[in-house]
């Protein structure tokens, strides 16, 4: 079985998984991490459904004097525009009504950003992470030079290694509620 076949068939029961243990939490412990306190801008989502919640970090972010970029789907790419925390700056997604993207112009240097939060399904022991299976993200953090840190819920760390492409990208960082792993990548 190929690796995108293997994802794609485990990415099914992961969302089952999460779907029926679904608790909200909040993350915005996680604007206390050293790497998050020292940036100036920060790349972060606007969760939706039972992903684990952005919304209190994010405003705790901006509250903290944070340039904080959220992503536009523009094609198979992600840009990046600031938001200041205004509902009247965000619109649907193109790709889909659920996600909700910034209205405001989009950052010309992504080397400004200093720390990326992305969404993730599953991470394995390597930094490894399952997303959603647009390959977004993977794209994105190939092109930032930024330490990134991936949410998820406390039962979505595996023992195992998850099916690897070669576009996949590891991450720095995992956090759950309660918990930052940080992997040797």
């Amino acid at each position: 079985m190929s690796a995108a076949s293997e994802k794609s068939d485990i990415r099914t029961r992961y969302r089952i998984e999460r779907r029926e243990r679904f608790v909200e939490y909040s993350f915005a412990q996680l604007a206390d991490l050293d790497e998050l306190a020292s940036a100036t801008n920060i790349a972060s989502y606007v969760s939706y459904g039972d992903e684990p919640s952005t919304k209190e970090l994010n405003s705790t972010l901006l509250q903290n004097g944070k340039n904080l970029f959220l992503p536009r789907v523009i094609g198979e790419e992600l840009e990046w525009a600031q938001w200041t925390g205004e509902s009247s700056e965000m619109a649907p997604s193109k790709l889909s009504k659920k996600i909700l993207e910034p209205t405001a112009p989009s950052l010309s240097d992504l080397s400004q950003i200093q720390v990326i939060i992305v969404p993730a399904l599953r991470i394995d022991r390597t930094g490894i992470r399952l997303g959603q299976g647009g390959g977004f993200f993977d794209r994105a953090l190939s092109k930032l030079q930024a330490w990134s840190i991936a949410l998820i819920y406390p039962d979505e760390i595996s023992s195992e290694d998850l099916p690897r492409e070669e576009f996949d990208i590891p991450v720095q960082a995992a956090a759950t509620p309660d918990l930052v792993i940080r992997f040797n990548n």
